[in-house]
């Protein structure tokens, strides 16, 4: 018998898992992501008419059109069950063209979790397509072509093919450059501290450090300031000790991951770039086949998120969990509600996993090695958000003498609370510091003094999670949005990773000058955010898409003409090489590609000759003897080392080799890199070395 009900979602992942749960009335079968598009060999926008958007069906995706409408034609009833935001709403809204079907109809379906409970109740209430999503999204899409149709041939006519600009992507830019120009102007300050060590009666030292003179803090701004103190202070007399304040703190637990926060943790507790933290989290929404009955089951949440509710069911089986793993004392009493920052969309919940009583330590032989991380990660970080905070019982010291005053703090956790599952990176340096039993009155002695010298420090370089927190603390563009736009600056060869922070490059500076100079609204943080809220208006409905891209669009179109005549050509001038073409002979220069500087001969187009520019290490190749270890660059700018002899030598390591082999297997030991320092390691065994900060 065939099925009576076609429902058509986007991956084949999301297809085979949400099959088993419907029955055999559902055949399930997916779209492949959008079918339709702006067409990418012209601007695809009627600007005259209403900016009416000239949809194409997207090249290559012919026979999955052709499958589509075949099999719902074979059908009752037609579903879409796209994922539940913008851009899903704007899938469906495709399909539904393309199949003929009405979209008034109810015949659009939603679930944040692919579990059979949500996906069965999705289907009791069907709604039709949301045209305001629709419209939101394709607003995005329009002002997004405008501007990237608009400024990209542009930099292509007066810089070099290949160049792009964006909304989004220009301010990411900018960001950055703006932040090396900070570095580059600062001017560091000397100041001094004193650190010092006291004893009561016969007890073990405690730290302390000095606050002031005079009862007020002072400033020690050189080694005079630091050795005037210190005249002050006689070592042979003890201090008074004239304050002694406790308290009981509570630490309470971060909320559960949106997308952002999601991209930002996965980056610096896991070391996974934004694009690969996605992707997992979209195989753990999809379905992971569990094995036995259970078969294919959604993991966690939808994982395109602004909000950090989450739904009362989720709590109460979680609380359940806690007081049967972790006894009632951990499980929170008082609910707390997830926040909601301004402009976000509350379409769903935090992202969290489908059943709290699916442990990491239950998958373990199903989940690959990086999807049990991020599932670790995200199961753990939920469940913590429902528990008790930590109780820390703090004590703050003042120590007195000749006018001098020193301050210690302790800190004693009293009770772990959500702290014994998880603690995120931002408090993972919190540790206990015990000070012995002081009272206002006792006497203590200094046992050492230790000035030290210090400069402050300029702002550091911005990290892939402290990037995404500056977009999204700015209201730059969406979390969906922040992976793709930081591929695009890296594959423009904007910027590059330099020990995991963001460095701009001769081209990126150049492309930023020319967009700052001449679009000084697209790289306006607080224009692009008013953008945003313009297109989230657009979706309740307070907003014509129109209006909203009429008004960006006619000033734009200004600054376009104007840019077109002041924008001179600018020559990316070569450099020597210092070297011969072995070819030909003629002078080798440094010309900037796509990925980066390169060897080339002066006598391009007529002699093609191109060599990489590699940095020998000094380490001989661990497999041939023969070549060098060079550090070399792949397509996606990534440092790999390999063999200078290539292709007679196809040796290749990601990490660092050093020159040495494992004293236990033979094989050649590497560097590898943390924020702790620099480890050598066997790759193949369990031999390592003592880190080096």
């Amino acid at each position: 018998m065939s099925a009576k009900n076609l429902v058509i979602v986007e991956s084949p992942a999301k297809a085979k898992t949400i099959e088993k749960y419907l029955g055999r009335n559902y055949k399930v079968i997916a779209s492949l992501g959008h079918v339709r598009d702006l067409p990418k060999s012209q601007m695809g926008v009627d600007i005259e008419h209403d900016y009416a958007p000239k949809y194409i069906s997207i090249r290559g995706k012919g026979d999955v059109i052709k499958s589509l409408k075949r099999e719902a034609k074979k059908v009752d009833h037609v579903y879409l069950a796209a994922d539940p935001d913008r851009e899903g709403e704007a899938i469906a809204w495709h399909v539904s063209y393309l199949l003929g079907l009405d979209p008034h109809d109810k015949n659009r379906v939603v679930f944040n979790e692919i579990t059979k409970d949500a996906v069965k109740n999705s289907f009791k209430e069907p709604r039709s397509i949301d045209e305001k999503l629709v419209e939101a999204q394709q607003s995005r899409r329009i002002l997004d072509r405008l501007v990237g149709y608009s400024i990209s041939p542009l930099l292509w006519k007066k810089v070099k093919k290949g160049l792009s600009a964006g909304r989004v992507q220009s301010v990411a830019l900018k960001l950055i450059i703006d932040r090396e120009q900070e570095i580059n102007d600062f001017k560091p300050e000397e100041y001094w501290t004193i650190d010092a060590e006291f004893k009561k009666g016969r007890g073990k030292a405690f730290p302390a450090t000095f606050y002031g003179l005079d009862g007020k803090k002072t400033k020690l701004p050189d080694n005079d300031a630091v050795q005037h103190v210190l005249s002050r202070v006689d070592k042979s007399k003890p201090f008074d000790v004239t304050s002694v304040v406790k308290k009981e703190r509570k630490r309470f637990p971060a909320p559960p991951f949106t997308t952002s926060s999601l991209q930002q943790e996965a980056n610096r507790k896991l070391n996974f770039r934004t694009r690969k933290t996605m992707m997992l989290a979209q195989q753990l929404y999809e379905g992971i086949n569990l094995g036995g009955r259970a078969g294919t089951v959604g993991l966690i949440t939808y994982m395109r998120t602004d909000s950090t509710r989450v739904s009362s069911v989720a709590k109460a089986e979680t609380s359940k969990f806690i007081h049967e793993e972790y006894g009632e004392a951990y499980a929170a009493t008082k609910i707390r509600q997830g926040k909601l920052q301004e402009g976000a969309q509350d379409a769903h919940e935090a992202i969290r996993p489908s059943s709290t009583y699916r442990t990491p330590k239950s998958l373990a032989k199903v989940l690959t090695k990086d999807q049990m991380r991020l599932y670790q990660l995200i199961w753990s970080r939920f469940v913590a958000s429902e528990m008790t905070p930590a109780v820390v019982d703090t004590v703050s010291v003042k120590l007195h003498q000749g006018g001098a005053e020193f301050r210690a703090n302790g800190s004693h956790t009293k009770f772990q609370g959500f702290t014994t599952l998880y603690v995120s990176s931002r408090d993972s340096d919190q540790k206990d510091r015990e000070l012995p039993e002081l009272a206002e009155g006792d006497q203590v002695k200094l046992t050492k003094t230790d000035p030290a010298q210090h400069f402050t420090q300029p702002p550091a370089r911005y990290s892939e999670a402290n990037l995404v927190k500056a977009l999204e603390e700015n209201g730059v563009g969406r979390p969906s949005t922040y992976a793709p736009t930081i591929e695009t600056i890296q594959k423009r060869y904007y910027v590059k990773l330099t020990a995991r922070r963001f460095e701009p490059t001769e081209l990126g500076e150049i492309v930023n000058s020319l967009i700052v100079e001449f679009f000084p609204d697209i790289v306006d943080i607080k224009f692009t955010a008013n953008v945003e809220g313009e297109l989230d208006a657009i979706e309740t409905g307070d907003a014509n898409w129109v209006k909203v891209i009429d008004q960006f669009y006619k000033p734009f179109a200004k600054e376009v003409a104007h840019a077109e005549e002041g924008i001179e050509k600018i020559q990316l001038k070569d450099e020597p090489a210092g070297f011969n073409c072995d070819i030909c002979g003629a002078p080798m220069v440094i010309k900037m590609g796509r990925y980066g500087k390169f060897y080339a001969c002066s006598r391009f187009p007529d002699c093609r000759n191109t060599k990489a520019i590699v940095k020998e290490i000094g380490v001989v190749c661990p497999k041939c003897g023969q070549g060098q270890v060079v550090e070399r660059k792949s397509k996606r700018n990534r440092t790999f080392y390999g063999c200078s002899r290539y292709p007679d030598c196809d040796f290749v390591s990601w990490d660092k080799p050093v020159g040495r082999n494992c004293p236990k297997d033979g094989h050649f030991l590497v560097e590898k890199r943390s924020r702790g320092g620099v480890q050598v390691v066997c790759p193949t065994g369990d031999y390592e070395e003592a880190v080096q900060k």
